[in-house]
């Protein structure tokens, strides 16, 4: 723009923070932020304030990311305490992580996703009462966690999965190759990420829990119907965790295939062990 003689805006600005915070470019987006207040004199916006809060979380400096909020002329929004708290699941910071939470319960009171954060970052660490609280509120509210959906198109059909799903037509198929998936990828070096997960059940139970996620039951079902080396598509309504995560770079890898997955955060591109969001989402 500089270049062709054009003057970058407010809009331009927000394109190029958000850029920065999704591909981890913490010191490229400090840079922009302060070349647009103090080069171009443009007064920042909430779209402005909420990507640079995106960035210092996405990037582990969570008390910058709260000071900076603190500072801000305006109220925050629930994008921005949303971003926070999303930072603090991954980082485990239960102090700002509470604060976060009680905000966003006052902004998005029936919102299931922001009391499931707090409870994963309460199970982590390993506050076991404070989790049956979270998941009491929320009954006694009437709010349900929203289910994790995974769907894959073939020959012009969507096939729809849920995690545990068992009903498909071919459920019994899907399950045999699931297991054979997984007893690859164990053999180079799978390990369930079983942290935040269920605390009233035992361990195998807990990897039998992450094994039947949405995504890779569709993974499995793509699998089993389409050639060798066939790319696998997959579009999810929430985001992807840590350990289908894990799983799909490493199922990627054994079966030599490309893995599109498309949750509400990016688009990841799994191929040959390796996500094109470099673990960064």
């Amino acid at each position: 723009m500089l270049e062709s003689g054009l003057k970058p805006d407010s809009i331009a600005f927000v394109s190029i923070l958000s850029a920065c915070s999704h591909a981890g470019l913490l010191q490229a987006g400090e840079y922009y932020y302060n070349l647009m207040t103090e080069e171009y004199k443009i007064v920042p916006r909430l779209e402005h304030y909420a990507c640079m809060v995106d960035l210092r979380a996405r990037a582990g400096q969570i008390d910058k990311a709260y000071s900076f909020i603190k500072q801000m002329p305006m109220d925050a929004g629930e994008r921005i305490w949303g971003s926070l708290l999303s930072a603090c699941r991954t980082y485990n910071d239960m102090d700002i992580g509470i604060i976060a939470a009680d905000n966003l319960f006052k902004l998005a009171p029936r919102q299931s996703g922001y009391y499931v954060l707090l409870s994963n970052i309460y199970a982590i660490a390993r506050r076991w009462q404070d989790v049956t609280k979270i998941r009491t509120l929320m009954n006694e509210k009437g709010i349900k966690k929203i289910p994790g959906v995974s769907n894959v198109e073939l020959n012009n059909q969507v096939h729809t999965f849920l995690a545990g799903d068992r009903c498909h037509p071919q459920s019994g198929k899907i399950y045999e190759e699931l297991d054979i998936l997984i007893g690859k990828i164990k053999d180079v070096g799978y390990v369930p990420v079983t942290d935040g997960t269920l605390h009233d059940v035992e361990e195998e139970d807990k990897e039998y829990h992450l094994v039947v996620h949405s995504e890779k039951l569709a993974i499995a079902f793509a699998m089993l119907n389409t050639d060798a080396g066939t790319p696998i598509r997959i579009t999810k309504n929430i985001r992807v965790c840590g350990d289908c995560h894990v799983a799909v770079k490493l199922i990627s890898k054994v079966t030599k295939r490309l893995i599109v997955v498309r949750d509400t955060r990016r688009y990841h591109h799994f191929q040959n062990g390796v996500c094109s969001c470099g673990d960064y989402w």
